[in-house]
């Protein structure tokens, strides 16, 4: 048994260990696909070491066994066929009992019935709650053996924001994280939510939703929805080949539904309003999104405040992955 559970943890261990390679390679569009095949590879382990453990223990056909051990306990009606006119081997017919015997036997077959066999059933029960507690108690200490990815990437995110004397602005994670994280950088540097018209031409849905935005700290993703969405459809031929769905299909999300933005909405916006958007990493890193030509734009104090800075969590949201916008401490 010792042997057995040993390989139990060690393939636990080695699922754990695909299952959190398989869901840090996971993008946007892949993850529920990679969630899925991971909890039909955590069951299927686990059905299997269940399985091996019950073998061990000779629990199979477990039923059977238990209805035979009744039939053997409460067997009165089979002793009630056995009084039945029974004759010897030789064909004579046997011997009436005597009132001495019957009482005997009576008192044997109650004595029996008083002394029942244990119950094997609740005994294995007892055993296999024991493995199982033990199991748990071994991944509740292997757990805690685990990388903290959360605590680590908090710890060092808050790191580099001391660092670049950075403040976080807290963005509500409900999928336009990054598009409101973005409006609101866009108004702290003032800008405001509408493009240089001679980097794009909006349409005329957009700038209606624009015109409904209440605040950008509130609504502003719609307005900053809208004009990505524009720009990559206006420059499709620098993005189509990177999209996995139509061009219509996938800008109409982006536009009008709270489907999560990525690396293509990044360069679109940081393209469409002229900005440098730098993304600081979970690991310390900080990414660089450049705007391209910066038509127009000659003074050097300008294009230093045309700078957006956004946090990117893998590990700390609940929901997975997150983008907080930051503001540079007074």
């Amino acid at each position: 048994m010792e042997d057995l559970l040993a390989r139990h943890r060690k393939e636990q261990k080695d699922l754990q260990a695909r299952i959190t390679q398989k869901k840090k390679s996971a993008t946007k569009k892949t993850r529920r696909g990679i969630n899925d095949e991971c909890d039909r590879l955590q069951r299927d382990l686990s059905e299997r070491h269940q399985a091996e453990i019950a073998e061990l223990n000779g629990e199979t056909n477990e039923p059977l066994v238990n209805k035979l051990d009744d039939l053997s306990v409460n067997g009165n009606d089979l002793d009630g066929e056995k009084q039945v006119s029974e004759t010897a081997q030789d064909g004579e017919p046997r011997a009436a009992e005597s009132p001495a015997t019957h009482s005997s036997q009576s008192s044997s077959s109650t004595s029996s019935t008083q002394t029942k066999k244990p119950n094997r059933q609740k005994a294995r029960l007892a055993r296999r709650a024991a493995e199982q507690a033990a199991q748990a108690a071994q991944a509740e200490e292997e757990a805690s053996k685990q990388t903290d990815h959360r605590g680590n990437e908090k710890e060092v995110m808050e790191g580099v924001f001391k660092r670049l004397k950075l403040k976080e602005v807290d963005i509500n994670p409900d999928g336009h994280c990054l598009f409101s994280a973005v409006a609101c950088q866009l108004e702290e540097i003032g800008l405001g939510l509408k493009p240089d018209a001679n980097r794009i031409v909006l349409q005329p849905s957009t700038i209606s939703r624009m015109d409904t935005v209440v605040s950008p700290r509130h609504d502003g993703y719609r307005a900053v929805r809208a004009v990505t969405a524009d720009f990559i459809m206006e420059h499709k031929d620098d993005f189509e080949a990177f999209m996995e769905e139509p061009l219509e299909q996938y800008t109409r999300k982006i536009k009008l539904t709270a489907e999560w933005g990525g690396q293509l909405e990044l360069q679109a916006i940081a393209r469409a309003y002229g900005v440098v958007i730098n993304v600081i990493q979970g690991d310390g890193r900080i990414e660089k999104i450049e705007p391209g030509e910066t038509d127009g734009i000659h003074d050097e104090e300008e294009k230093r405040k045309r700078v957006v800075w956004l946090a990117y969590y893998r590990h700390t949201y609940g929901l997975g992955e997150h983008y907080n916008a930051l503001t540079t401490q007074a």
